[in-house]
């Protein structure tokens, strides 16, 4: 019993130090960090105090970011774009990319029904690694941690674009070209009430495309669904 133990202990430190070498960080309290990574499905102490803590430094991270950095851009659009890159689909985004699912700690319930994916856990679990990092460094070292992830983010995405959601810019490009807007349909349910799972079908048969998205709501469903058909579109000149 005690070697199995010694042997997740060690599995643990290895992942602990890929996911640390990813995220830029070293914590010199490997505590926060399980702690962090920890599902209250699976310990009572799980993070979703560090998550409350990490929310409050990411919004202020990226205010002061986009402030600093976007002077020509008026309050609304700051304030728009700040949205947008502290929601759950962009964490959840930027958490794959750390491959933090691998590294969650969630209770059986949880794994069996995908858990170390839905988009609410990595988001939750990637604001309490930033309240980690906090209460293990203090609040410059948060705010790098933050930037480490979001700059190489920001220098990829379109910046008039980032602060509309995936159907709105869908809906005025095919506007823009006058072409008959999607049609969005429910084609899958999966799991229990308290965990389903969705899938939705986007088709725009004027330009044969039909693009598939999975949320766990219809809206979110919708959304990635919308967002696969704009990546279809047509270049535009």
């Amino acid at each position: 019993m005690q070697a199995n133990k010694d042997s997740q202990r060690a599995q643990e430190s290895l992942r602990g130090s890929a996911l640390c070498k990813k995220l830029g960080y070293v914590f010199k309290q490997p505590q926060l960090l399980q702690r962090a990574l920890t599902h209250r499905s699976y310990a009572p102490e799980h993070n979703e105090r560090l998550e409350f803590l990490g929310d409050s430094i990411l919004g202020c991270v990226i205010a002061k970011h986009l402030y600093s950095n976007y002077p020509q851009l008026s309050e609304g659009e700051l304030s728009r774009l700040r949205s947008n890159l502290v929601r759950e689909e962009t964490l959840a985004t930027l958490a794959q990319q750390l491959d933090m699912g691998s590294h969650l700690r969630l209770g059986e319930g949880e794994l069996k029904s995908g858990g170390f994916r839905r988009p609410s856990i990595l988001a939750d679990a990637l604001e309490a690694l930033f309240g980690a990092v906090l209460l293990d460094s203090g609040f410059a070292a948060a705010e790098q941690t933050v930037l480490n992830l979001y700059v190489p983010y920001l220098e990829m995405v379109d910046m008039q674009a980032l602060g509309k959601d995936a159907k709105t810019l869908l809906q005025e490009y095919l506007q823009g070209k006058r072409i008959p807007l999607p049609t969005y349909s429910v084609i899958a349910m999966q799991g229990e009430a308290h965990a389903q799972s969705f899938q939705v079908e986007c088709v725009i048969p004027s330009l044969k495309i039909s693009a598939r998205g999975t949320g766990t709501s219809r809206r979110n469903a919708e959304q990635q669904a919308a967002q696969a058909a704009y990546q279809q579109l047509p270049a535009t000149t």
